[in-house]
């Protein structure tokens, strides 16, 4: 157990808490501000990698992503200087994969192209939508055609570009749906992202929901008539689903978010980053003030921007590993759980979900099917110790 890390690799997560305006439908830990010191911000960041690579020196990294918020609003200088900070803490992977998450409203060329010369390899694109009246809904500031616009500026800078598209929205037909997602297949370099809308409790569109005025939503019977259609179409092109939400072609899934899907470790730097690090044997959780302010503030005068690190106890690691690994096509180790609860599946309830054809078990693991993703949360359950 105490190296089980190593199964899923070892990244880092760097949170930027700004956007240019809060979406209605976001329960992320972002926020619009005026004025941003982002030469203070440099400081933070570097304190922090510095703080982080003294427990963990000499791991290798696998990955960074710079998350948000609005990443794609940071000044490439500050992009720059937190990757040369992280060249000199860690040795990197020689396929690491470096993320920034980008608007369409905050893409120009001479700002991607020096993103790409401090060593960012991989974009990932906030479209969510291909139509502006569902744009418009959303409360996205782009249209779609500076949504596309965006995209070409990108895949001239980079040769890894994923993008998000929502689905499931107000009054959206199957036929409309359907057209789109051909559309954004083949506009896809190698990945893209496709979420259900979710109505979270917090934001605009939670309000609106709770008020009665959020109409037009699909019930659960058209959202996974939506879903199934999602993954046909997807499976056709050549974009199968690697994760409950994510789809890409054989070799380009994202290699971040692998490491949390496979339980790996991660540090996690900024206001309200969360993470998971082994050390001497125990893993931890840990996260941060959200508000940028206090987490600042924690940097400056505590040298720590962390809020907590606490010990997982084996139950909540055994917990985690199932809901992480089987949202995976791949699926979950058996040997590895064995491993890391002491323990073994129910044979009956194995047997159960396969005869349901909810899973397959070969070469030592279990796989959820199509099937069984899509009523993901009833399959853990059966599952849980």
């Amino acid at each position: 157990m105490t190296e089980d890390w190593r199964n899923g690799g070892f990244g880092l997560y760097l949170h930027w808490p700004f956007c240019a305006s809060k979406c209605p439908y976001c329960d992320f830990n972002s926020h619009v501000a005026a004025e941003i010191d982002q030469s203070r911000w440099n400081r933070a960041y570097l304190s922090e990698i510095e703080r982080a690579g003294r427990e963990t020196g000499g791991r290798v990294l696998n990955s960074v992503f710079f998350g948000g918020g609005t990443p794609s609003l940071m000044e490439p200088e500050l992009v720059a200087s937190i990757l040369e900070k992280i060249r000199a803490t860690w040795p990197l992977a020689n396929d690491i994969e470096i993320t920034l998450e980008a608007n369409p409203t905050s893409i120009e060329s001479g700002r991607f192209r020096a993103y790409s010369e401090a060593g960012v390899n991989r974009v990932s694109m906030g479209m969510q939508a291909l139509n502006d009246e569902d744009l418009r809904r959303l409360g996205r500031m782009h249209t779609a055609a500076e949504g596309r616009a965006a995209f070409d500026i990108a895949r001239a800078h980079f040769n890894r570009v994923s993008f998000d598209l929502i689905y499931a929205r107000q009054d959206q037909t199957p036929e409309a749906w359907a057209t789109e997602l051909r559309e954004a297949a083949a506009m896809a370099v190698d990945h893209f992202s496709l979420y259900q809308l979710t109505i979270e409790d917090g934001t605009a569109f939670g309000a609106r929901h709770a008020a009665g005025k959020l109409r037009g939503l699909p019930d659960d019977d058209k959202a996974a008539d939506l879903y199934e259609m999602t993954q046909e179409i997807c499976e056709a092109n050549g974009l199968p689903a690697y994760e409950v939400s994510n789809h890409a072609r054989e070799g380009a899934e994202s290699l971040h978010n692998l490491i949390y899907w496979r339980y790996g470790d991660y540090v996690g730097i900024g206001p309200g980053a969360h993470g998971r690090l082994t050390l001497n044997g125990t893993r931890h959780a840990t996260d941060t003030p959200r508000a940028p302010g206090a987490w600042l503030a924690a940097v400056e005068k505590n040298g720590s921007g962390e809020a907590s690190r606490e010990a997982l106890p084996r139950e909540e690691q055994v917990t985690e590993f199932l809901l992480f690994n089987l949202r995976l096509r791949e699926g979950l180790d058996i040997a590895r759980y064995q491993a890391l609860s002491g323990a073994d599946f129910d044979p009956e309830t194995l047997n159960n979900l396969e005869n349901l054809g909810l899973i397959t078990l070969e070469q030592g693991r279990i796989c959820p099917t199509r099937a069984g993703r899509a009523v993901l949360n009833g399959v853990i359950r059966e599952l849980m110790p």
